[in-house]
C-alpha cells in the first residue's frame, strides 16, 4: 500500500526507478554465471542482454498507468501508438531524418578524413531497430516524457530524459556500435554515444509536442536504430569509432538547437513566456 501510495505521488521517479532494476536486473541475471565465475561475456550473450532489458521501459510504462491511470489511461496510451491523422510530413522526418544525417556525416568524413569512415550497406541491420524502437518508446515517450512535463520546461526535460535513457544502456554499452568490444576506449565511446543519443532524445520528444503520437516516437527510434546498425563504417577501430560518433552528434545537436531557437521565435511572437505558455501549447496532459 505504501508503494503504491509512493507511486502515485512520484510517477516519474517511480518509473525509473523500476525500469532501471527491471532491466537491469534482467541483463544481470543473463549473464550471472560468467560474472560469478570471473569470466568474460561473450559477444552473443551481451547482445542478447539488451532484448531483456527491453522489458523495462515497457512493461513498466503499462503497469504504471494501469496502477495510476486505470484502464482510461491503458486506453489513451494505446490511442498514442496508433496512426492518426498526422500529417505526411512528421512521418518522412521520423523516418528520413536519421538516415540522412548519417548518410552526410559518413560520405563527408570518408571523402575528407579516410575511406575508413564510408558507409557500409548490411541491409539486415534495418531490422534491428524495430523491437528496440516499438517497446522502449512506450516507456520513455508513452509515459515518461509527457509526465516529467507536467512541472518543468518540455525542452529541458527531454534533454534530461536523453542522460537518463544514455545511462540505461550502460549494461550493454560495450557490445553496441561495429568496433565493439570497445578495449581502453569503452569511456571514450560512452561520451560520443551520449553526444548522439541525447539530441536524438530531444528531437522524438520535438515531434511528440507536435503529434502527440508515441507511434512516431517508435519510428524515429527504430529508424535511428536501424540506419546506425545498416549504415555504420564496418570493420572500423574502437579508436576511430567515436570520432565519427561525436560528428554525427555534432551534427544532431545543431538541428536541435535550431529546432528550439525556432520554438522560442514563435513562443515569443505569440506572446507570454516562452515557458509556460510553450508548455500548455504542446503538452497533451495540459490540452
Amino acid at each position: 500500500m505504501r508503494l503504491k501510495k509512493f507511486l502515485v505521488r512520484h510517477p516519474v521517479s517511480g518509473y525509473f526507478c523500476i525500469t532501471f532494476l527491471v532491466s537491469w536486473g534482467g541483463a544481470m541475471a543473463l549473464v550471472a554465471p560468467y560474472l560469478i565465475n570471473g569470466e568474460p561475456i561473450p559477444r552473443m550473450f551481451g547482445l542478447f542482454m539488451f532484448p531483456v532489458m527491453l522489458l523495462g521501459p515497457s512493461l513498466t510504462a503499462i503497469f504504471l498507468t494501469r496502477l495510476i491511470d486505470g484502464k482510461s489511461g491503458l486506453k489513451d496510451l494505446y490511442s498514442r501508438m496508433k496512426r492518426g491523422r498526422i500529417g505526411a510530413k512528421w512521418y518522412l522526418i521520423a523516418i528520413g531524418l536519421p538516415p540522412v544525417a548519417i548518410l552526410i556525416v559518413l560520405n563527408f568524413m570518408g571523402h575528407l578524413i579516410s575511406p575508413v569512415f564510408d558507409p557500409h550497406l548490411f541491409v539486415i541491420g534495418l531490422s534491428f531497430g524495430l523491437l528496440a524502437g516499438y517497446l522502449e518508446e512506450i516507456g520513455w515517450t508513452g509515459y515518461a516524457y509527457p509526465r516529467m512535463n507536467l512541472s518543468h520546461d518540455v525542452f529541458w526535460n527531454s534533454i534530461i530524459l536523453g542522460i537518463i535513457w544514455c545511462f540505461w544502456h550502460i549494461p550493454v554499452i560495450d557490445y553496441l556500435g561495429s568496433a565493439s568490444p570497445h578495449g581502453k576506449y569503452l569511456l571514450l565511446y560512452f561520451f560520443s554515444f551520449v553526444s548522439v543519443m541525447v539530441p536524438l532524445r530531444s528531437l522524438i520528444a520535438w515531434i511528440y509536442r507536435n503529434t502527440h503520437s508515441v507511434l512516431l516516437a517508435q519510428i524515429m527510434h527504430a529508424s535511428s536504430t536501424g540506419f546506425l546498425v545498416m549504415l555504420s563504417p564496418t570493420p572500423i577501430s574502437p579508436s576511430r569509432e567515436p570520432i565519427w560518433y561525436f560528428v554525427y552528434g555534432g551534427v544532431l545537436w545543431i538541428i536541435t538547437i535550431t529546432i528550439r531557437i525556432i520554438e522560442l521565435h514563435k513562443s515569443g511572437n505569440k506572446g507570454g513566456s516562452s515557458g509556460s505558455a510553450n508548455q500548455k501549447l504542446q503538452n497533451p496532459f495540459l490540452l
